[in-house]
Formats: structure tokens, C-alpha cells, sequence
């Protein structure tokens, strides 16, 4: 019989409080900071600091490597878009926690989200240089922007032109008219790459960033009704008949320079809800904060300035006649009101200094009374900064930091009873409930390798880079004492079996016996937990690995010479060598029953030993990259292993197979923890998160899993083969459109559903046909239906085929299908616009057909009685649809100024205001039923009347 295993799923993953890939946002209310964490989205509380909820996409594969969040965006309302390495943006429900939809159009990475004021539309860049536009309502892609020939930067609407701007590393911005869908203007001027813009809320500037020096400042020209345009920095209307045909296609145009203070490259710039500020994060520690004053003030500023440098002129005493000159220009200069400059302007108010590097920056949408705004860091070192910024200084008002380790997770142990884990890292040691990912303590230390929790889960062991063993109490969180153990790194800790002691192994060639007791002190009133070094045993190099069997009986040292030396236990004495790997030995685990040995080495391999002759099993390749940690699951043969090439493997060592491949960290995994009945896995990553996989109950086979790997390394190649020799496309140089979507499985699926219920619904037809003819010969017989279509008739068949494709895959699908079917489905869209709720479907399948096949309709006989029909009904049923979709907007907005009549605040306020004075209501009603008070009150009432 096969055997059958049960499969470990990935269950928990905690430890990230905001990774480096993506930017950090606020939400729309202001109350919430959406923080990246890996592939995961964090909904943090400010106020409270806690993660209220994760937004986590399903994993569609089980073996997948998930991909991390790059961008995220949130809009005016309760949704957030996020974009992934994959080029795939989901659309969320911040408060109901769901993915609302997917959209796939980008072949890279998402670098850039923005939505628009509204919210109804957001524009994605990616790595592959193309923008496309979404509609987020419909959810589906409106059309791609190509013409870039670098990764795209950043995105900002102009709202006032329906123009978008997009950024870029080719060094050139780009304004794209939304309406006609084409480039119409492009700007050059920076020496390096681009990589972050901003316009204020008022759209008079725009502020763009590179590794230059300086920051570019440009404004904003707008289109009036009445044929002209204007800038919004006191410059007068120009009409547009005195301009050349270049300057009519100007949006932008340069208005100054503004030198930055540090030298880094620019990473973010941002202005402030109000438009007061401007923030400019370069890639290091500071944060540049201007401000702009209005047009009042900056020509104060001007007139101030012009009056300095002619007072300055006059005092030099030059010559007359230049003199004359000079007076001349500066009265042009002040009667102009087009004298202001950018210094005017933009104004250095204060620099942001943080601890770390920063990743990312995020103005709080709402204004605090006590200071000028709110701005939230996200720090490499996996923490969240508030700041408030007030017009002289900046205060650190709040951090997030307990929530996750600052650096590399080095270390994980679960206790005894499973019920608690200890993780170390360079400074700190924290404890964590293993069920829930929630953390318990933080206790501040060295730079911890390895670490052991002793029996009753009240102290635990820390073996530092220093040499240093740490005694920990868990109760109080406190460092109870720092034993000087060994002059060079604990790189190993273990408990010896059935006693009160443990051994370490150092880089200082020493493997040390120890015993731990309780003891009082004389300057301590309790017991406190004591170790004292019982034997030293000395070796030839550096201590890597140190291993116990479960009988105590062996104990094996790997070496830094790539060998494993095994003793006695008892004795000391020498009993074996092993020695095969390449290079050293950086882990190994001896199984519960004491038969086997498992080393991990730096030359990627696993080998498997025999601790009764010490004999070589099997090597195994088992990793791309060092493997770091391996470990026997209790009282069987499976093991665990972990690398540097991100991914957990599970095996057989009888039969030396691997079982399972679990992807889903995101950088090297250093270290794993087993519980003492394997009913879960705990690893820890060079991504700072602690991930935790569970054994469920589902079985699984092993040549089921070698024909998923095959099938998976299959596609990888062909992937990779298309990838190779699609031929390039040559972009024109001002700019072109394409359709948004792009092919992928689940397009190619749709079009082979759709074909196959085109087939069943045309061999459906000509049965019913066949018997309505013998209905009339007489020949009378019952009909009986095909069970394939569920009941229903060949126009409701194929239709419940089309809607089952997403909206943003029905473009890409509808362009798979071969032109007899296309004709096919258009046949069919005449009986669907009968039903109004599918008339936006059926407008658009009639466009993109129409589009892709127009000069074979206009070429084919057949199809010209079907696109006359259509061009009588659609018509006329769009129009309907129109009607009723602006009665219910008028009578929307009718009832919004019903409401807004009976306050004196705005609709909005007003709501909220009503909603605040009915749960103060409820909140008092409450009271009085609790106090009796409503009981006295009614006492009072009776014995008046």
C-alpha cells in the first residue's frame, strides 16, 4: 500500500510591523496607518498602536512563493488598492476586511498607485514602464499608457484638466490627456533619474525629486471655459490665440529650483492635506519640511527681497549710468507681479531626524488642533514613527516597536509544553504566545545566537555573539544575570536529556558542560536561577554545531572543518568522525530513537548518518543556498530543513524523499523550531517575520507531489521560453495606447468555457429545431432537455458562461476567440439586452468584438442582419439605462439637500452629528435603567398626576 502523509500548511505569520518594498499610507479617516507587511497589509491603530486588522490575499497555490506588497494606495472612501511583485493590484474593503477584486494588466512589479479625488479612478506604473488607468467602479481597466523607457516613479492626477502626470527613471515626466488618451507634453531636465512627484490640493505646483541637488518646482496651467488658461501663482490669463501651437500643449511649466540640504537621492515627496507643507524624504535619515506660504505673503516676501537688493546696489556707489540701468530694471521688476520666485514660496521650515533610514513617508489626512500636521515614518528597522510638526520644531509623538524584532530573527524556541516561544535578535529577546503571533515580552540584550528555555517555562538561557550566556527571568522580563562563558560567539545551546544542565559550543574551540540551580543570594530575597561550568572539553577549531542523542549517551561537535566529531557522553572519549561535506557543518538534529544523524551544511546538501557504524546514508541535495537549520520531527524519521534560498522542506529520512516544498518567506531562513508532537513548525527569517506551519489532516502522496514540482518546473520553462523570444515592441516617443488587461491562465480558461458553451447551446438549438419539425409532422414526442445546462435555454447558457468571467479579464478573453465564434456570441447579444441588468455587458462584448473584427463584419453577408438588429436595440436600451441611473441621482441629491436644509453644517457633519447625538442618547438611557433613575423619575410623574 502507498503511504500517505499529512500535509503542513502555512498558519500564522507575525514579527512585521512595516517592511522596506512598499510605502506606508494613512486611511481617508485619518485614524488607521496601512503599513506593509511583506505580502500581508497591517491596519494599524494610531492611537492605540495596535494592529486591528490584516489584510492577507488567499493563496491560490500551495506551494506558490508569496509576493510582497510594493505599493498601496488609499482612496477618498473605505478602499485601498495594493500592488504585488506579480504586477496584480487588489482593491480592498478597509473596514469589512475583504479583497473586493484583482486586476492583472502589469507584466512587472506595481511601483505606483494613485487614485483621484473622487476615487473612481486609479493609475498604476509598474517595471515593465507602462501606466494604466483603472475603473474602479467597474473593475476593470480603462486603457495603457506606454512611451516610458524606464520603470515608472510616480503618478499624480490633475484634476482641473483630467490630466495625468507620470514620472519616471528615463529622467522625463509625461502629461497624458485622459480624455483623448494620448501624451501631450514632455518634459526633460533632470540629470538622473526621477523618483518621486507631488501637487498640492490647489494644483498650483507641482514638485518633483531626483538624486539632483535640487528639487524642481513647476505650475500648473489650466484650461478655462472660455478658452483661456491660468496659473495659479499670480500670473495673469493668457488667451490662448496669441500662443504658438507648443505653448497651447504646455500644462507645465518650470518655475524654479529649490536646493535640498542632504546630498542622498530623493525618495518621497509629499505635500500635506492643506497644501502648507511640503514634505521631501531623501534615502537616509532626514526629512526635509518646507513651507508655502500664499500669494499675499510671497509677494511680500518678493517686495521685501527687491527692496534689500536695490538698498545693496545703492550702496555700492557704481558708476551712473549703470546705476540708471540697474533702477531701471528693479522698478520693471517691481511693478511686474510675475517677480516672484520659487525662494519666494517654498520656505525651509524644519529637517526631520530619525533614528534609521527611512523607507517611506505619510501625512495624516486630518489636521490636529495643537500643531501644523502629522507625519508617520516607516524605518528599515521594522518600526513606525509619528511625528508632530509644529512651526519651530518636530516632536516624536508615539512609536510602534514592540510588535517586531529590529533586525534578523536569529533564533527560535518553543518551551516544553509548546505554549511559549523566545526569539532573539541583535538587542533584544521577545516572547511570544505561538497560537495567536502575540507578543508577551520584550527584554533588551546582546546580540543572541541561540537560546533555551529551561522546564517550567519560568527562565530562559540566551547564548550571545559576545561569548555571554544570559539568565532570563520570563515572569518579571528582567535580566537576571550575564555569565562571562566563553571568550569568542555561543553558537550553540542545548539541554541535556533527563537532567538540570546544558551544553554550549563557541567559536573559542571550547564545548562547555553546565548545571543550573536555584539559589539565594545574600543580597536577594528569593531564589534566583544560577549556572555553574562543570567540564570543558577542548577542540581543535571553531565549535559550529552541538548535538545531544535523547539516551545522552553521544554528543556530536561539528567543526569548522567540515567534520562532526561524536563522544562519549560520560566518558568524553572519542568514538567517531564523519566527514564528507565540502564545506562546514552549520546545523544538524539526532532523531528521538538515537538511529540517525542529519547534518546541514553551507554546501547546500543534506547528508543522513548512521550513529551505530557512522556511515553515510544518503546525501541529499536539499537547497539552493546554505542550509541553516534542520531538525528531526519527535519519535519519527521526517525531518525539517531551512535555507538561504527562502523555502522549508520536509523529508523522509528512511526513504530519503523530499515530501513538501513550503514557500512564503521572503528572505533567508535562519533558524526553525519543532513542537514536541510535530503538530506545527516555527521558523524565523532574515525578513524579520516568524512564520508558523501547521499539520492538517489532509493526506498526500508522494509521486502526487513529484508531478505537481514537474508540472510547476514545466511551466516555469515555458514561461521563461515566451519571455526569451516575444519580439519587443518599439515604443513611439510621444506615447501610445493599449489595452489594459493582459493574457494570462485564467483568460485562456474563460475563452475555452466560452467556446464550449457556444458548441453546447448550437447543438442544443438543433435538437429543439428537430423536434418543433416533428411536432409538425405529428410525430409527438416528450423533449427532454440537456442536463449539461443545468435547465436552462442556450441564450441563458452561454450568458451565465460570460458573466462568470471577471470584468477585468473580459477584454483579454474576448480577444482569444476565433472569428466564427465571435460571430456566434454576437448572434446572442440581441436576447440579452432584454434584461437591463446586463446591458453594461452587453455593450461592452459588442465593442470589443466590434473593435477586434470590424473588417471581417463589414466583409461577412451573415453578419450584417444581426449588427442591424443591434444598432436599433442598443441604442434605445442604453438610453433607458441612462434614464434611470440619473432619476436615482437626482433624487439622491434631492434627498441630500432635504438633509442639508434642516442643519446648518455641511451633509456630511451633519451625519455624523446626528449619529453622535443618538449614541450619547442611548449611552444616557442606559445609565438611568442601571442607576434606577428612570424608576424614580416614573414614581415622581404618578404621584404628580
Amino acid at each position: 500500500m502507498v503511504k500517505a502523509y499529512l500535509r503542513y500548511e502555512p498558519a500564522l505569520a507575525f514579527g512585521v510591523i512595516a517592511s522596506v518594498e512598499s510605502n506606508i499610507s494613512y486611511d481617508f479617516s485619518g485614524k488607521h496607518i496601512l503599513a506593509p507587511a511583506l505580502e500581508k497589509i497591517g491596519v494599524w491603530h494610531v492611537r492605540q498602536g495596535v494592529c486591528t486588522k490584516t489584510l492577507a490575499p488567499s493563496n491560490s497555490s500551495r506551494n506558490s512563493l508569496s509576493l510582497a506588497v510594493t505599493s498601496i494606495a488609499s482612496s477618498p472612501s473605505s478602499l485601498i488598492a495594493s500592488g504585488y511583485g506579480d504586477g496584480s493590484i487588489r482593491i480592498w474593503d478597509s473596514e469589512k476586511g475583504i479583497c473586493e477584486t484583482t486586476l492583472n494588466g502589469h507584466k512587472g512589479a506595481v511601483t505606483v498607485l494613485r487614485y483621484n479625488k473622487a476615487g473612481s479612478l486609479l493609475a498604476s506604473g509598474s517595471k515593465d514602464n507602462d501606466v494604466i488607468l483603472w475603473d474602479v467602479v467597474g473593475e476593470a481597466g480603462l486603457f495603457r499608457l506606454r512611451g516610458h523607457r524606464d520603470q515608472v516613479t510616480d503618478l499624480v492626477f490633475l484634476e482641473l484638466g483630467k490630466k495625468l502626470v507620470s514620472s519616471s527613471k528615463d529622467k522625463f515626466l509625461r502629461v497624458w490627456d485622459l480624455e483623448t488618451q494620448h501624451c501631450m507634453q514632455i518634459i526633460s531636465g533632470h540629470h538622473s533619474e526621477i523618483w518621486s512627484m507631488d501637487v498640492d490640493p490647489e494644483e498650483r505646483y507641482l514638485v518633483t525629486g531626483s538624486a539632483d541637488p535640487e528639487l524642481r518646482v513647476y505650475t500648473l496651467k489650466h484650461e478655462m471655459v472660455d478658452g483661456q488658461s491660468t496659473t495659479e501663482n499670480g500670473t495673469q490669463p493668457v488667451n490662448y490665440g496669441d500662443l504658438s501651437t507648443q505653448n497651447k500643449w504646455e500644462v507645465l511649466k518650470k518655475f524654479g529650483e529649490i536646493q535640498r540640504q542632504s546630498k542622498d537621492r530623493v525618495a518621497t515627496v509629499r505635500f500635506n492635506s492643506l497644501g502648507t507643507l511640503l514634505a521631501c524624504q531623501v534615502a537616509g535619515k532626514t526629512v526635509d519640511i518646507y513651507c508655502i506660504l500664499d500669494d499675499a505673503n510671497a509677494k511680500r516676501k518678493a517686495k521685501r527681497r527687491h527692496r534689500r537688493k536695490k538698498e545693496k546696489k545703492s550702496s555700492k556707489g557704481a558708476a551712473e549710468v549703470a546705476a540708471g540701468k540697474d533702477e531701471k530694471v528693479d522698478v520693471e521688476e517691481d511693478g511686474n507681479d510675475t517677480s516672484i520666485t520659487v525662494l519666494d514660496v517654498f520656505k525651509l521650515l524644519q529637517v526631520v531626524r530619525a533614528r534609521k533610514k527611512i523607507c517611506s513617508i505619510s501625512f495624516c489626512p486630518v489636521t490636529p488642533k495643537n500643531s501644523m500636521a502629522t507625519l508617520a515614518l516607516s524605518l528599515n528597522n521594522n518600526l513606525l514613527e509619528f511625528y508632530s510638526l509644529e512651526s519651530n520644531a518636530s516632536t516624536n509623538t508615539f512609536s510602534i516597536e514592540l510588535q517586531g524584532h529590529r533586525s534578523d530573527v536569529r533564533s527560535v524556541t518553543l518551551s516544553s509544553d509548546n505554549t511559549l516561544l523566545m526569539s532573539t535578535s541583535h538587542n533584544a529577546v521577545k516572547f511570544w504566545n505561538p497560537s495567536t503571533g502575540s507578543c508577551l515580552r520584550t527584554i533588551d540584550s546582546g546580540y543572541g545566537l541561540c537560546g533555551l528555555i529551561v522546564p517550567h517555562n519560568k527562565y530562559a538561557l540566551v547564548g550571545t555573539k559576545e561569548g555571554k550566556i544570559e539568565l532570563i527571568d520570563i515572569g518579571s522580563g528582567t535580566c537576571v544575570e550575564v555569565v562571562e562563558a566563553h571568550g569568542g560567539s555561543v553558537r550553540s545551546i542545548i539541554a541535556v536529556p533527563n537532567e538540570n544542565g546544558f551544553v554550549t559550543g563557541s567559536a573559542d574551540h571550547d564545548v562547555k558542560f553546565w548545571k543550573y540551580q536555584m539559589k539565594q543570594k545574600p543580597d536577594q530575597d528569593t531564589k534566583q536561577l544560577t549556572v555553574s561550568n562543570t567540564r570543558t572539553m577542548k577542540m581543535n577549531d571553531d565549535v559550529l554545531v552541538v548535538a545531544i542523542s535523547p539516551d545522552a549517551k553521544y554528543i556530536a561537535v561539528a567543526l569548522l572543518d567540515c567534520t562532526v566529531k561524536v563522544f562519549f557522553m560520560d566518558s568524553l572519549k572519542f568514538f567517531l568522525s564523519l566527514y564528507g561535506h565540502k564545506l562546514p557543518v552549520l546545523c544538524m538534529d539526532i532523531s528521538s530513537d538515537g538511529a540517525l544523524m542529519v547534518t546541514g551544511s553551507a554546501d547546500k546538501n543534506l547528508k543522513i548518518w548512521g550513529l551505530d557504524f557512522g556511515d553515510c546514508h544518503r546525501s541529499l541535495f536539499a537547497h539552493n543556498d546554505s542550509v541553516m537549520a534542520v531538525q528531526f520531527v519527535h519519535n519519527t524519521h521526517y525531518m525539517f530543513s531551512v535555507g538561504k534560498d527562502r523555502l522549508v522542506k520536509y523529508w523522509d529520512a528512511d526513504k530519503f524523499e523530499l515530501l513538501l516544498t513550503l514557500g512564503g518567506h521572503h528572505a533567508d531562513v535562519w533558524c526553525l523550531a519543532i513542537s514536541n508532537r510535530g503538530e506545527f513548525v516555527v521558523t524565523g527569517s532574515h525578513d524579520r517575520s516568524i512564520r508558523r506551519w501547521d499539520r492538517t489532516e489532509e493526506p498526500f502522496f508522494i509521486e502526487e507531489e513529484k508531478e505537481k514540482r514537474l508540472e510547476e518546473m514545466f511551466e516555469d520553462l515555458d514561461s521563461a521560453f515566451e519571455n526569451k523570444y516575444t519580439p519587443q515592441e518599439e515604443l513611439p516617443e510621444e506615447g501610445a495606447v493599449a489595452l489594459a488587461g493582459k493574457k494570462t491562465q485564467e483568460t485562456l480558461t474563460g475563452t475555452d468555457l466560452i467556446i464550449d458553451a457556444l458548441d453546447v447551446a448550437e447543438v442544443e438549438m438543433k435538437r429543439i429545431a428537430e423536434h418543433e419539425e416533428e411536432k409538425i409532422h405529428g410525430k409527438v414526442a416528450s423533449f427532454q432537455p440537456n442536463a449539461v445546462m443545468l435547465g436552462l435555454s442556450p441564450s441563458d447558457y452561454v450568458l451565465r458562461a460570460l458573466s462568470n468571467i471577471h470584468t477585468n479579464d473580459l477584454e483579454q478573453t474576448l480577444l482569444a476567440l476565433p472569428f466564427s465564434d465571435a460571430l456566434k456570441l454576437i448572434a446572442y447579444l440581441k436576447d440579452w439586452t432584454t434584461n437591463p441588468d446586463k446591458v453594461e455587458l452587453v455593450c461592452r462584448v459588442a465593442t470589443v468584438l466590434l473593435q477586434t473584427h470590424y473588417h471581417q463584419l463589414i466583409t461577412t453577408p451573415a453578419a450584417r442582419p444581426v449588427l442591424t438588429v443591434l444598432k436599433d436595440i442598443l441604442y434605445a436600451r442604453v438610453k433607458e439605462c441612462k434614464d434611470t441611473l440619473g432619476f436615482n441621482l437626482a433624487a439622491m441629491d434631492h434627498l441630500k439637500q432635504l438633509m442639508a436644509s434642516r442643519s446648518d453644517s455641511l451633509f456630511r457633519d451633519a451625519k455624523e452629528k446626528l449619529l453622535k447625538i443618538r449614541s450619547v442618547q442611548s449611552k444616557r438611557l442606559a445609565e438611568r435603567s442601571d442607576t434606577g433613575e428612570g424608576k424614580r423619575k416614573r414614581k415622581k410623574q404618578k404621584k404628580s398626576k
